[in-house]
Parts: C-alpha cells; sequence; structure tokens
C-alpha cells in the first residue's frame, strides 16, 4: 500500500475543515492546517507547509495570490478554490509558469458543476438556434458569508451560456442561511419556461472535488482548471 501524500491545507474555515476531515479518506496525510494567524506572520513558507507534496487553498480574495505565490515559491503545487480575485489571477498565473510550479484553480470542485455547465452550453446552443423567443436568465442562491456575488461559479455559467447566445446574461443572487450553493439558469418565453438546476446539498463535494485535483496535480507543472482533469479542456 502506498504511503499518504502529504496535504497542506490553508485556510481553516469550513472549507479547509471539510478539506481536512475527508483527506484521510482520499490517502491525505495533513502536515500543516494553516489558519489566518499562521501565515498573516510572513506569508507562506517551506516551515508553515512542513514538507507537503501538495497543498489545498480555500481562503479569502485578498488573501489568494500571496498563497498561492507563497507556495510557488517554495516548491509545491497548489490547488486553488478561492474565487473574486480574477483581477490579480492573471499576473499569479504568469508567475506560475515563470517558475516552472504547478496550479489548478476552480471556482467550483463538484464534479456536477461542471457536467452542468456543459449542458448549459449545449441547451443554450439549441435553444438559440431554434430562434424561439426565449430569453435566459440565471440565480444563483449561497450562504449568507459568500464574499463574492455572483459567485464564481456564477460567472462561469454565466459565460457559457452568453458564448452561445451571443449576449450577456444577467445574473441575481441571493444570499441566505446555509445554503452550499444552488444555480438555476431559467430559459423563459412568453408562454413556457425551461429550467436547468444544479444544487450542491453538502460542502463536502467541493472538498472531495478539491482532493481529487490535488492528488492529479502531484508531479505536474503548469496551470490547470478542472476541466484538464476532467479531460473536457478545449
Amino acid at each position: 500500500m502506498s504511503s499518504p501524500l502529504r496535504l497542506a491545507v490553508i485556510g481553516d474555515g469550513k472549507m479547509g475543515r471539510a478539506v481536512a476531515g475527508l483527506a484521510a479518506e482520499h490517502g491525505f496525510e495533513v502536515v500543516a492546517l494553516l489558519g489566518e494567524a499562521d501565515v498573516g506572520r510572513g506569508g507562506i513558507t517551506a516551515s508553515l507547509l512542513c514538507d507537503a507534496q501538495v497543498a489545498i487553498e480555500f481562503t479569502v480574495p485578498t488573501s489568494a495570490a500571496a498563497n498561492v505565490r507563497g507556495c510557488i515559491a517554495v516548491g509545491c503545487p497548489v490547488v486553488s478554490g478561492t474565487t473574486g480575485w480574477d483581477s490579480d489571477r492573471i499576473a499569479v498565473e504568469a508567475d506560475v509558469r515563470a517558475g516552472q510550479g504547478a496550479l489548478l484553480w476552480a471556482p467550483n470542485f463538484s464534479i456536477g458543476v461542471h457536467l452542468f455547465a456543459r449542458i448549459v452550453a449545449q441547451a443554450s446552443r439549441v435553444i438559440a438556434q431554434a430562434n424561439a423567443g426565449f430569453d435566459v436568465q440565471q440565480i444563483e442562491t449561497h450562504h449568507k458569508a459568500k464574499l463574492d456575488a455572483p459567485s464564481g461559479t456564477a460567472r462561469l455559467l454565466a459565460a457559457r451560456a452568453a458564448k452561445e447566445f451571443g449576449r450577456e446574461i444577467s445574473t441575481t443572487s441571493v444570499r441566505t442561511g446555509s445554503v452550499p450553493g444552488t444555480h438555476e439558469i431559467v430559459f423563459d418565453a412568453p408562454f413556457e419556461q425551461i429550467r436547468l438546476e444544479h444544487v450542491a446539498r453538502d460542502r463536502r463535494v467541493f472538498a472531495a472535488g478539491a482532493l481529487t485535483a490535488a492528488r492529479w496535480l502531484v508531479g505536474k507543472q503548469g496551470v490547470f482548471t478542472l476541466d484538464h482533469l476532467l479531460g473536457t479542456a478545449e
């Protein structure tokens, strides 16, 4: 039996704890679970990562770029699920490539969401080609602590639909309770309606996907998304 992979979890919030809680059954040993107080003293360092073979980062938009750069600087591949830092990510990805590091970022680590995105794109294409007077809108709902609105997943889905419709897709964001994540695409015509919906019932679906991505990323160089893991990258 192979030895567990050494994993550093950056972010000790709900998602970080969910990742740490599922790590062992996915073949990982958590060697570091880092919160804001740990990282804030001097950023990500080799000693903080405790010789981890890969890191998973779920923090906040203002910290993600520095966290990823810190991991790359010490030669640790990193999976990031933090959203809301799009303006920094292009520069960070360039640094990852220049440093011959490895980053896999995704706005959502649910396998079902990525399949759902493909379904949304196909449905949008079929409906647009029919030219039957349908409009399209997205409604996304997350827990009240979700910082970005629309969510990264909502932006991904809107982009997939917009590409087929040839125009921007509006999104309504709802923040309430403890909802892990619900995304609904509504195609509406004067006398009928089509609804497509993905519902995440437990945040552990995102943790499991991130752990799968972390195992896949070890030994690779470059910048990746979940589409590369699933073999659906264009």
